[in-house]
């Protein structure tokens, strides 16, 4: 076998098209690598580790080394490739799918963050794609598969059939932006009923490609015995985990870190006159920080680079206090940046409130007092693309808004609202619900009979984070007559001059 490993060019057959086969022929012991990333949406590294060349070189030996061992090496990816970043609030994603197909994943399932700019530029990129993409809980119009995935795959080796099946965190549905002709089937029930099918299908070995949390993961294989190995993704968990029967491999994060999984087949008598498969696992979980990267890849992602800096390294202004964008910092109390963006929002549309989430704001760092906005730092910590919109809604609503908001604040949730024009007092240590204390909207208290108008971000609109009070209001500005929040806040600060955003007694937190 020579060149680059592809399951489709090695009869690999979605389970739809395959026989039932009979008794399986005698086979040697054979060794399969899979070679796993997930979460992995930024062309460069961080912090020395990680990025789309140090990842091409790990999958490019395994593979040499795959063939010169007469095994075969599969490149996985679990998921979240195309967003959020940098540049894919730009290109949505296209040159993640470029750089993919030049390192040579060969199978993949979509994560959640495929979805957030839509399903018809996720069937774009998908067509773009050389990897066969696996979804299969998710359902498109009428109950088809989404258009360019399949629900499983079978790929033949050294006389043994390896099965795939790929399922995605129906969690989708509300944290990012699927649509309405998008639906998502239950995750354990659905995986344990495609592994069934692989195995009538002749299937030895069935690995669960997955995106989502390892509780969940486990729970799929304590559901379905037929399941060997997940290869997941979604919580950026680095781990090997396997109790004798049964496995699960996650990667991390940005390609920090690159899963390998060998396993050992070989078919054994069963004491009833047939054959059995049984595999041995060797595990290595390979730390990116000491590998040089392939340098075709590299200089596909420097000239990425270049021309990105040319066009966003521009300064829209400065400010003149420390903007602090740690997850942490956004998904827990008022914050400066956050303030800053809700501010930008709500003048943008000349709104009475200004409400925005944490979980969309990404950076994760601190830019010292003084540090220059440019429109790179802005793509950075807003880099989702969304846009806002404009709703008419009660006050009644706002102050459900706001509850829901602060409601998982000792959980870190993404739904965290940062806001303007408005300021709030609540008490976590009060119940769900009824933990907002006083609320003042322009300095007045908040009638709940009284009608505000609310600038938001499209995603929040939606139901978004589960703000489902936001459903059915009034829209003033619809998602597809809007702006761009991240334009806006560049135009804000650049109208402004030197800002100062800081926290000012917002929200107050009394617990």
């Amino acid at each position: 076998m020579s060149g680059r490993y592809r399951p489709l060019a090695l009869a690999a057959a979605v389970l739809a098209a395959l026989p039932v086969l009979g008794a399986p022929a005698a086979a040697e012991p054979a060794t399969v690598t899979l070679v796993h990333v997930n979460d992995w949406d930024r062309m460069e590294g961080v912090d020395g580790r990680g990025g789309a060349a140090k990842i091409a070189a790990i999958v490019s030996a395994e593979r040499e080394r795959a063939e010169a061992e007469g095994a075969v090496a599969i490149a996985t990816f679990g998921g979240d490739m195309i967003s959020p970043s940098l540049l894919s609030g730009l290109d949505k994603g296209e040159h993640m799918i470029e750089l993919a197909n030049a390192i040579g994943f060969d199978v993949a399932v979509p994560g959640n963050h495929e979805f957030d700019f839509g399903p018809d530029v996720l069937k774009e990129r998908l067509a773009q794609s050389d990897a066969v993409w696996l979804a299969g809980n998710v359902r498109y119009r009428n109950g088809a598969d989404f258009p360019g995935t399949a629900a499983t795959t079978i790929v033949e080796h050294g006389g043994y059939r390896i099965g795939f099946l790929g399922l995605v965190t129906p969690q989708t549905a509300r944290i990012s932006s699927p649509g309405k002709d998008v639906a998502f089937l239950p995750f354990v029930e659905t995986g344990a009923a495609l592994a069934a099918g692989l195995r009538d299908a002749g299937a030895d070995l069935v690995i669960a490609l997955t995106h989502n949390d390892l509780a969940r993961d486990l729970e799929l294989l304590r559901s379905s015995a037929k399941i060997d190995a997940v290869l997941g993704g979604h919580d950026h968990l680095a781990l090997a985990w396997y109790d004798g029967r049964q496995t699960v491999l996650k990667a991390g994060s940005q390609g920090a870190y690159v899963g390998v999984l060998r396993l050992v087949l070989d078919r054994v008598e069963d004491g009833k006159g047939g054959t059995r498969v049984v595999w041995t696992p060797d595990y290595e979980l390979r730390s990116t920080a000491d590998i040089e990267g392939a340098r075709a890849i590299a200089a596909r992602v420097e000239k990425r680079r270049k021309d990105l800096d040319r066009s966003l390294d521009i300064a829209v202004g400065t400010t003149t206090t420390e903007l602090d964008t740690r997850r942490a910092s956004v998904r827990a109390g008022e914050n400066a940046f956050g303030n800053l963006v809700a501010d930008a929002m709500r003048a943008a549309v000349g709104a009475d409130i200004g409400l925005t989430n944490g979980g969309g704001i990404r950076g994760d760092t601190i830019y010292p007092a003084g540090s220059e906005i440019t429109g790179k730092l802005v793509l950075t910590e807003l880099p989702f693309g969304n846009k806002t919109v404009k709703l008419a809604l009660s006050g009644a609503r706002i102050r459900e808004a706001l509850e829901h908001g602060i409601g998982e604040v000792e959980n870190g949730s993404g739904a965290f609202p940062h806001v303007s024009g408005l300021s709030f007092s609540f008490d976590a240590s009060r119940p769900k619900g009824k933990r907002i204390v006083e609320i003042a909207v322009g300095g007045a208290p908040l009638e709940d009979a009284k009608t505000y108008t609310l600038a938001t971000n499209d995603f929040l609109a939606r139901g978004g984070d589960r703000y489902a009070m936001f459903e059915k209001a009034e829209r003033r500005i619809r998602a597809e007559d809007g702006s761009f929040m991240a334009a806006q806040v560049m135009e804000f600060v650049e109208t402004a001059g030197p800002v100062s955003p800081a926290v000012e007694g917002r929200i107050v937190r009394l617990d």
